[in-house]
């Protein structure tokens, strides 16, 4: 796919996941068993990939050909703007380069710590105290609603954020009655990510022909 940068595509007169719709694409591709919103089509030896969300849509295809008649397809189905290479959806940003794409939440990432007063805190190198271990202890937190929104929002991170993934699943385990240590190990998470704004998630064109088990 390396010739064929995916494409964003936004509909202008209705979401994409009403019933009729869904019946359209189901009939031209197969729909995906483990995520309701992508979409597989198969020409030949052609593949292509189509994701959608609401009014919006991204597609990668193996061939430029494939590509278009897709878009022609759902062209004739629905009034619709291609808005050429993807550089932004969900709030994930994609940088193109001659090695693939780089997908990067940064943007997303400083409204987190905007949310939490914590722009210009202090970095810290690792997202988890691994000296101490979290507990049921502690005072509760004065506002378990920014507790639980903060959570919630690096739950969302964590998709271009792995190196968060586990000191996030902890905090996410007290979301129902927040403490006091609850809330200092999150805003170390914080912490860690005002340092690390810059990471994101590399994904290669480069197929590899082996597989190392």
């Amino acid at each position: 796919m390396r010739e064929n940068p995916p494409r964003k595509l936004v509909t202008t007169t209705r979401e994409l996941t009403t019933p009729s719709t869904m019946s359209f694409l189901r009939h031209e591709a197969r729909h995906s068993k483990t995520d309701a919103s992508l979409f597989v089509f198969h020409r030949g030896s052609d593949i292509a990939y189509l994701l959608l969300y609401v009014d919006d849509i991204v597609l990668t295809a193996s061939s430029t050909a494939l590509l278009q008649r897709i878009i022609t397809v759902l062209h004739g189905e629905f009034a619709m703007t291609d808005l050429g290479s993807l550089n932004y959806f969900l709030g994930i940003s994609a940088q193109r380069s001659s090695s693939g794409l780089f997908l990067s939440q940064s943007k997303f990432a400083e409204e987190i710590l905007e949310r939490a007063h914590m722009q210009h805190c202090n970095p810290c190198r690792t997202p988890v105290d691994t000296e101490s271990k979290l507990g049921s202890d502690g005072d509760p937190v004065s506002d378990p609603t920014l507790y639980r929104s903060l959570a919630g929002a690096l739950q969302y991170l964590t998709f271009t954020r792995p190196d968060i993934s586990y000191a996030v699943q902890q905090v996410c385990l007290y979301m129902h009655d927040p403490r006091a240590p609850h809330f200092t190990a999150l805003k170390r998470i914080l912490r860690y990510v005002c340092g690390t704004l810059t990471f994101g998630q590399q994904a290669y064109t480069q197929l590899c022909s082996k597989y190392v088990l």
